[in-house]
């Protein structure tokens, strides 16, 4: 396949991921409820988990965003501000725990779009 379709393809569906749509056909939402994921598309049929252990991948997104964030923030403020590290552990104690619920979503979402972006085909 020629690179161009696959970054055009590669763009289009982590567009479609970020608004928690189907990478293929963007119609299907992705999930039900905030935890319950649909099977598959309504619209297109693209079953979302392959194979039991699919999302796996998608736990080591969510906790590379979130350190990312943390650790992130972590050296801009003290690089910045004059926060002590128990205030800095105050803060970001929070952080850790929300974060990552509340980007679960997204990570499942961009890991079935870069497989996706990676083979179309499945």
């Amino acid at each position: 396949m020629a690179p161009e379709r696959r970054a055009v393809r590669l763009r289009r569906a982590f567009g479609q991921a970020a608004r928690l749509q189907c990478p293929r056909c963007g119609a299907g939402p992705m999930f039900r409820g905030w935890f319950r994921m649909a099977p598959a598309c309504s619209a297109c049929g693209l079953r979302f988990e392959r194979a039991q252990g699919y999302f796996v991948g998608a736990i080591y997104v969510n906790y590379a965003v979130t350190t990312l964030v943390v650790i992130g923030g972590y050296v801009l403020l003290w690089a910045f501000t004059e926060l002590s590290t128990a205030a800095q552990l105050a803060l970001w104690l929070p952080v850790v725990v929300v974060f990552p619920l509340w980007f679960f979503r997204y990570s499942r979402s961009f890991w079935l779009a870069l497989e996706y972006a990676v083979n179309p085909e499945s």
